[in-house]
């Protein structure tokens, strides 16, 4: 991976990271401030406690993703200290799914006229759940290649050893 993709992916990774942790710090304010316009139409206070809860899911992908990308730099992901990270993103993408479900539950009341946006969100959990089972294929396939990465060592070692 070149320096110039590394550092662009470090720039995208901060700037993201930046950004949930103002959506937090908006969160948390209007909770604790109580300054909520809640008018009692929807429920807000339960979405935005979801919201925060959300956005730490994104924060760890984020964590797990930066340190991933600084193996592949160093020429390392494949070890089985990438496991460690590589779980990370899926646990979190996992929890990510079961807030947008939560979500989904909470709004739903307020879907009488048109269910169809429930179906929708609750299609798009799935869809956020598919991409977490997709990242535990790839870890699969990171658990291939670290079992070869061992072999070859190991062969060159008896190579090594014979010559």
């Amino acid at each position: 991976m070149g320096r110039l993709t590394v550092g662009a992916l470090r720039v995208l990774l901060a700037v993201v990271f930046a950004g949930t942790v103002f959506v937090q710090a908006g969160m948390v304010w209007t909770l604790i401030s109580g300054n909520d316009p809640e008018d009692g139409s929807m429920p807000l206070t339960p979405l935005r406690v979801l919201t925060i809860v959300g956005m730490v899911a994104v924060q760890v992908v984020l964590v797990c993703v930066w340190r991933l990308v600084a193996m592949v730099r160093r020429g390392n992901v494949f070890s089985h200290a990438a496991f460690r990270y590589v779980d990370g993103v899926i646990g979190a993408i996992t929890s990510a799914s079961l807030v947008w479900f939560a979500v989904t539950a909470v709004n739903a009341p307020g879907q009488h006229d048109d269910p169809g946006v429930s179906v929708i969100m609750a299609g798009v959990g799935v869809g956020i759940l598919g991409v977490a089972l997709i990242v535990l294929v790839l870890r699969t396939l990171l658990t291939q290649a670290v079992a070869r990465d061992t072999e070859a060592a190991r062969l060159r070692a008896e190579l090594d050893d014979v010559i």
